[in-house]
């Protein structure tokens, strides 16, 4: 390794942007260790000597987020706390070219696959035998499982295909082997995570195979919960639901953005779905997994979009009052096909809707968790904070999603399953007593 200190080199991961993005940089630790390189994720002690920030690059406040966060490792740099600014991930991958030529004090700039030549700075070895091994960021009872990478969609706003190209999915058996290792490591918890979840299989194995590669992971002894992250509406394949109520350890939980409900602005997004089907898809996930959690992801402000349509997809919220929402302001991303639509909503009318529609969703969140008042649920412990412990039931994915505040007469363990009698209900979390 080439730099300017004697000491032995310790690097710091900084990650921005998704889960997808976090594996990616478990795994780039996890080669790192194995070629005898100290690595540390985040770290705040400033003892490191090299950065290497993961971007992400999918909607402008995040790219923004991205530059700012490079421009202050660079300053570090400039005063004399590091010796090299490594960049990657999915705003390097995109728009590199302009990023050397604004910020050329940064070492090397390197995309969405290219780990084997980042780690050629290091003089360090791409290790295949490590496939699947990786140096967890997150706390040791629950970690993502990345299952493919890229996608095959082409929804008009998004700018992840150019980022992380087509679908690639990863083998089952090197996927039951990752997540044996991580169980074995004490994760309880693991979150499938892809840009499309259901397309898991086809490009391999010529079919769908989801369902497949959920019976091979719910066989593995020790792990608790297996939760289900995105998964496209159009073409969905119902044998998911088969495998979610006949396997216990598969969280009745599904992520599953839908974007819009205006039957415009599913065209104008090329979702190749309309407002009627997913309608009835939603109503078949129900009667099929009984006591199912639906999350889903919408945008505000698309081109085009008018109050009706904004009308019309509140209706929607209140007619299937979905559990849990997030909402995202619409971000004119350069080379989709949105791009050569007009942007000509304001970004302050856009924030004015996307707040308008969660107004909807917060009452529905609020009425959903006063009826758990008085159910005893299995709450996974998350974290100690402020003298109280928070967990998480199955129906709620990490950061994302509601936490339960767990008053305990006796100590509880981070990573321990309790049963937990609900006693009071906010908008977004519960609060209850362990039982038993």
């Amino acid at each position: 390794m080439k730099s300017k200190t004697l000491k032995k080199d310790k690097v710091n991961i900084i990650t921005l942007g998704c889960s997808k993005n976090l594996v990616d940089s478990e795994v780039l630790s996890g080669q790192l260790l194995a070629n005898d390189i100290a690595v540390v994720h985040e770290n705040k002690k400033l003892d490191h000597n090299i950065v290497v920030v993961n971007t992400c690059g999918f909607i402008d406040k995040a790219k923004e987020e991205s530059v700012n966060t490079i421009l202050d490792q660079l300053e570090l740099k400039r005063r004399g706390k590091l010796d090299k600014v490594y960049v990657t991930g999915c705003l390097s991958e995109r728009y590199r070219a302009d990023l050397e030529s604004e910020m050329p004090e940064v070492d090397a700039w390197f995309g969405t696959l290219e780990l084997p030549l980042m780690l050629k700075q290091f003089d360090a070895d791409y290790k295949t035998e490590l496939l699947g091994e990786r140096l967890l960021s997150t706390p040791s009872h629950y970690a993502y499982l990345k299952i493919s990478e890229g996608c095959n969609r082409t929804c008009s706003f998004c700018a992840i295909p150019l980022m992380r190209g087509k679908h690639v999915s990863k083998p089952i058996e090197a996927l039951v082997a990752e997540a044996e290792g991580l169980v074995k490591k004490g994760v309880k918890e693991i979150m499938l995570i892809a840009q499309e979840l259901t397309y898991y299989g086809l490009d391999i194995y010529k079919q769908r195979e989801l369902p497949k590669l959920l019976h091979a992971l719910a066989d593995i002894k020790g792990l608790e919960w297996i939760r289900l992250h995105y998964a496209y509406p159009s073409k969905f394949p119902m044998e998911i639901l088969d495998v979610m109520r006949e396997r216990d350890n598969i969280c009745k939980y599904l992520d599953m953005p839908l974007q819009h409900a205006s039957n415009n602005m599913l065209e104008a997004m090329h979702r190749n779905i309309t407002r009627e089907e997913i309608g009835d898809l939603i109503k078949t996930i129900r009667d099929k997994v009984p006591g199912i959690c639906i999350r889903t992801t919408l945008i505000a402000g698309f081109p085009g979009e008018t109050d009706n349509d904004v009308e019309e997809l509140k209706g929607f919220l209140k007619e299937h009052r979905f559990d849990r929402v997030g909402i995202f302001s619409y971000s004119h991303e350069e080379n989709t096909t949105a791009y050569n639509l007009e942007d000509s909503i304001s970004d302050e009318e856009k924030q004015a809707r996307a707040e308008s529609i969660m107004e909807v969703q917060q009452e529905i969140s609020l009425e959903k968790n006063q009826e758990k008042i008085g159910r005893i649920l299995k709450v996974l412990i998350d974290k100690k904070e402020a003298g109280r412990y928070l967990g998480r039931t199955e129906f709620d994915s990490v950061e994302v999603d509601n936490e339960v505040v767990v008053h305990a007469t006796k100590k509880l363990q981070i990573g321990e399953f309790v049963m937990v009698k609900i006693t009071k209900a906010y908008d977004y979390d519960l609060e209850g007593e362990v039982v038993g």
